[in-house]
């Protein structure tokens, strides 16, 4: 980020919320070899940095590295910072801190993960203020004294002070009015720049997606699942956000651990954490107790579970995440998309009690270009934001525009509000959503609950096929479908052992669907040419130039592409793989004359008209003759493709209808293949003149 040079959202966060906000990229530069979340860092960086004047953030960045040096507790200098604080008495230490009722003593023992002492004696108020501690630990700055005794049954370590690092307290009415000063995108982009993400690199779509992520933290007894491929950071959120959630690893979960001791009579996870999070769920070969499936089951569905004869509640909502073994349309067609859970879990009454499964192959593998460098919150204060709106509830705010189909059972409706709910609370706790970005999140969440019942159908064929759709109050009814269902249109609405294959891995059966989408991507493999308005879904994929435009390409030798917007370098790739799509459509004793009218680059035309020479002089050798000129009248928006044999192609978006990729990687197939890329939504239609 050059010096003092704040692009207009960055500088806005920093103006509405001075003091809250960190610019996300000082996480890396003061984490060093510190193995602590990032909600720990960035307490520190809020302490020293929240500010967007350089020389703070300098002095900052120091303070925070001198304080990690000093204090933070690395476990192969434990013995170090032991001699430290016996030769100076006192020190003051950064260290994950549990603690254990000695009931033979009747006393609480702390013990310091790794620094490596325990028994440190810490007294009941302690405890009655930060109950966390007694439930998988957390992260403190201590003070450690050190006192020796002849008594051998006492402890030389002392605690003298512990402070949990989390915020002490927020102003929430402040929060409100501040939500109100940015537009719906903005918001949105403040909250990925919060995760930690860049926005520029993410679509609407798959910034809701990263989003529902948050929904945990803010909803109580929320359950929610991700499986997708490795490397979309599934598990980032639950790790290293929020001081009130856990992640597990799929090993560790017992049932005492997550409910009750019912030797001890000891609480577990689910009565001190907001979220607790199963990393590495899938897995088909894993070893699961079927009584924890019990009692999972049990509490997902009714908030309850029992120690002995005494039935308890709790709100802790559920996050469920793992690898997929597949790639979608195998699983589509051979299985589900449940078919990595172990076999206990792959258990249709377990996974009807899930609300929302996110769609994991949509997610990009992360690579480092998709990290802010801008400003977000500091997590610690948007996770006691989340946490202070578990206690409302959303979920009837679609009902003054809509109204769910009666069809929708009470399960899957319950499912569809609280994901609204969370939703709702996250983008809009305000108020003053309109009716059209209500529709928005109210379709998508209901799209998260199919993508659980459709796999129910599969697995279990007594469940009922359900129309999810809803109505708005002119009775107006709206079909729903996911975009799986979208882009696979032959793999739903039977079994998978339904339909045979015709030689290329389609079914031959048709499929009814009343998506215009499906309708659409169907419509687009089509060979014939013919007058049609297609629509296409954001994240969706399989599509390509050839399909798009080479049927309606065949036949022309002059064809004039209009798009203002062909300047930077991927806009002339995009223009080069077009062009290659007319090659394909061609005879190669034929010539092609294709003119190109776009708007010059104001600072950079001399790059611009270079990668025009490039493409004409490789396109001559094979038959083509590209020219360009430049319409710089400003009145220049539309966007076509007209050829002279008797098409006209008008595109909303032009040429650009992928989402950013790796061009840089010859190994990703989404740089080889076009179809293997995520598309921005975007409309064509195709007009006879």
């Amino acid at each position: 980020m050059t010096e003092n040079v704040l692009n207009e959202l960055d500088q806005k966060i920093c103006d509405v919320f001075p003091g809250l906000v960190v610019r996300k990229d000082l996480v890396k530069t003061v984490k060093g070899n510190a193995i602590v979340p990032s909600y720990v860092l960035e307490y520190l960086l809020g302490q020293y940095c929240a500010s967007n004047d350089e020389d703070t953030i300098e002095t900052g960045i120091q303070t925070v590295k001198e304080i990690l040096a000093k204090h933070y507790v690395h476990r192969n200098e434990a013995g170090l910072i032991r001699s430290t604080i016996r030769e100076k008495g006192r020190h003051k230490v950064i260290d994950k801190v549990s603690v254990a009722l000695n009931d033979k003593k009747d006393v609480y023992e702390a013990e310091f993960s790794n620094l490596g002492i325990k028994k440190i004696l810490i007294d009941s108020g302690t405890i009655k203020k930060h109950p966390k501690l007694l439930v998988g630990g957390v992260w403190c700055i201590a003070d450690i004294e050190y006192e020796h005794s002849e008594d051998k049954d006492s402890s030389p370590w002392i605690m003298g002070s512990l402070k949990p690092i989390q915020m002490s307290h927020f102003e929430y009415e402040s929060y409100l009015e501040a939500r109100r000063q940015f537009t719906l995108d903005q918001w949105i982009d403040v909250l990925i720049q919060s995760i930690g993400f860049n926005p520029e690199h993410f679509g609407r779509r798959s910034k809701l997606i990263q989003i529902v992520r948050l929904i945990p933290f803010c909803e109580r007894n929320y359950n929610l699942i991700e499986l997708g491929p490795k490397g979309t950071g599934k598990s980032h959120i639950y790790s290293e956000f929020s001081p009130h959630g856990i992640l597990l690893s799929g090993g560790e979960v017992t049932v005492p651990k997550l409910f009750v001791n019912n030797a001890s009579g000891k609480i577990g996870l689910v009565g001190y954490w907001d979220t607790v999070a199963f990393d590495e769920f899938a897995g088909k070969k894993k070893k699961v107790d079927k009584s924890l499936v019990d009692i999972l089951k049990n509490y997902m569905a009714n908030k309850t579970f029992s120690r002995g004869v005494e039935t308890l509640g709790a709100d802790a909502s559920m996050a469920f995440v793992g690898n997929t073994e597949h790639s979608l349309p195998y699983m589509l067609k051979h299985s589900n998309l449940f078919d990595a859970l172990p076999e206990k879990f792959y258990d249709s009454a377990f996974l009807d009690r899930l609300h929302f499964y996110i769609p994991g192959w949509e997610v990009d593998i992360i690579r480092g270009e998709m990290f802010s460098e801008g400003y977000g919150f500091v997590v610690d204060y948007l996770a006691e934001i989340l946490r202070h709106l578990r206690t409302q509830d959303f979920s009837d705010q679609y009902k003054e525009y809509f109204t769910l189909s009666s069809d929708i059972s009470t399960r899957d409706r319950d499912a569809i509000n609280k994901t609204f709910s969370g939703l709702m609370k996250i983008l809009f706790p305000q108020g003053d959503a309109s009716k059209e970005e209500i529709e928005d999140i109210l379709k998508f969440s209901v799209e998260g609950r199919i993508r659980v019942k459709d796999q129910l159908f599969r697995i279990d064929n007594t469940y009922a096929d359900v129309n999810f759709s809803y109505s708005d109050m002119d009775g107006k009814s709206v079909s729903v479908a996911t975009l799986e269902e979208i882009e696979y249109p032959n793999y739903f609405n039977k079994t998978v052992s339904d339909g045979e294959e015709d030689g290329t891995g389609n079914n031959q059966e048709s499929t009814e669907t009343s998506t215009p989408n499906a309708t659409a991507n169907e419509e687009a493999k089509t060979e014939a040419p013919k007058e049609q308005h297609l629509t296409f879904a954001e994240n969706q994929r399989g599509i390509s130039y050839d399909k798009l435009f080479g049927p309606y390409l065949k036949g022309a030798t002059e064809i004039t592409i209009t798009d203002p917007y062909i300047r930077l370098f991927y806009q002339a790739r995009n223009l080069m793989e077009l062009l290659e799509t007319v090659v394909r459509n061609n005879t190669e004793d034929d010539e092609i004359f294709v003119n190109l009218i776009t708007v010059e680059d104001e600072f950079k035309s001399f790059q611009q008209i270079e990668f025009f020479e490039k493409i004409q002089n490789t396109m001559f050798s094979v038959g083509i003759k590209f020219d360009w000129s430049f319409d710089n009248s400003g009145t220049q928006h539309a966007r076509h493709i007209v050829t002279d044999a008797g098409w006209k192609i008008s595109l909303d978006r032009g040429l650009d209808i992928f989402q950013q990729y790796d061009m840089g990687d010859a190994f990703q197939l989404s740089n080889r293949l076009q179809k293997q890329r995520a598309c921005k939504a975007f409309e064509v239609t195709y007009i006879k003149v």
